[in-house]
């Protein structure tokens, strides 16, 4: 996955030095664990993502993680609601 850097989430955020928010991240975690049905009890960013850097979402159970090549973006859990 890849977010633009003409993602509107982006304007403003950080001039000169972009990074995607969390949220725009999570927003995809979530469609991904539970179609819209699942809510997020347990998150921990680690490092920053920039627009254009390809990302990928794991999800096991009910444990995810995003990572960009090797580094750790984000971890945590979801839940059903």
């Amino acid at each position: 996955m890849i977010i633009p850097a003409d993602h509107p989430a982006l304007a403003g955020h950080f001039p000169g030095e972009p990074i995607v928010p969390g949220v725009v991240l999570l927003e995809q975690v979530l469609h991904l664990a539970g179609n819209g049905r699942a809510r997020l009890p347990s998150v921990k960013f680690h490092a920053p993502l920039r627009p254009g850097e390809e990302f990928v979402i794991h999800i096991e159970k009910q444990k995810f993680t995003v990572r960009r090549g090797d580094t750790l973006i984000a971890s945590g859990s979801f839940a059903f609601a």
